[in-house]
């Protein structure tokens, strides 16, 4: 998709399905390269980023939600039986139906396919974020690993920490530090930009990688917990360790 039709698909998304506020417009990156690192919050969060954050962004996404076949069994079971409550055989004709529709928006929306536990396939993940974020763009990731049952609190699983290797990556390959933006999003239509946290290559490569994953899960822990107390600050900043 040529970038200049990106706004208005988000455009109409945010008045479609989103329609929230974003907080924390102030702590948004000047310009590229930078990480959004964001909580799903099941089928909301890859569209309430790209309708709240004005900017241009990549998104990670399960790789087979690119793939006109595999994504209607992954979407029948994780958005229309999880979160729809249709039962078969009907979820099957409603995610083919979806899916004739959404994958040929998410391919020309420059998604960047993930494939979580293969680690060779992981490689071209990294290779395709590594030359969008050399030519300065912005990425989105939702690092939660749907292996683990969600916090009843914040809705959030545990957080992945391969997105952080695209830190070490970025430094070793430029000399430059990489910024990691942790994105708090809430059911309740609000999108929350903290403050962000750069790759230290003084770090061990594996401690920074866990460093990083714990401080965008905990900031974004934090920030929802505010929110469900009735605070919204926009400038959460996260516990540095």
């Amino acid at each position: 998709m040529a970038d200049f039709l990106y706004p208005f698909l988000a455009s109409v998304l945010d008045l479609t399905v989103w329609g929230g506020k974003l907080y924390g417009e102030e702590n948004l990156p000047k310009q590229g390269p930078a990480v959004f690192v964001a909580n799903h919050l099941d089928a909301l969060g890859p569209i309430a980023g790209p309708c709240s954050i004005p900017l241009r962004l990549y998104t990670w996404i399960q790789a087979d939600m690119l793939d006109k076949e595999l994504a209607i069994d992954w979407l029948k079971w994780d958005f229309v039986e999880r979160q729809l409550h249709i039962k078969p055989p009907l979820s099957r004709w409603v995610s083919r139906a979806i899916c004739s529709v959404s994958v040929p928006i998410l391919r020309s929306l420059g998604c960047i396919p993930v494939y979580r536990g293969d680690y060779e396939r992981m490689q071209t993940t990294l290779r395709m974020s590594m030359d969008l974020l050399r030519a300065g763009k912005f990425l989105m990731v939702f690092p939660e690993d749907n292996r683990h049952p969600a916090d009843p609190l914040t809705k959030m699983m545990p957080f992945q920490h391969t997105f952080a290797r695209l830190g070490e990556i970025y430094y070793r390959e430029t000399g430059r530090r990489l910024d990691f933006y942790p994105v708090m999003i809430h059911g309740s239509g609000v999108l929350q930009v903290n403050q962000p946290v750069a790759y230290n290559p003084l770090n061990p490569p594996g401690q920074e990688r866990h460093r990083i994953k714990d401080l965008m899960e905990n900031t974004i822990t934090a920030a929802y917990l505010q929110l469900e107390n009735g605070e919204v600050s926009g400038a959460l900043t996260p516990e540095r360790k």
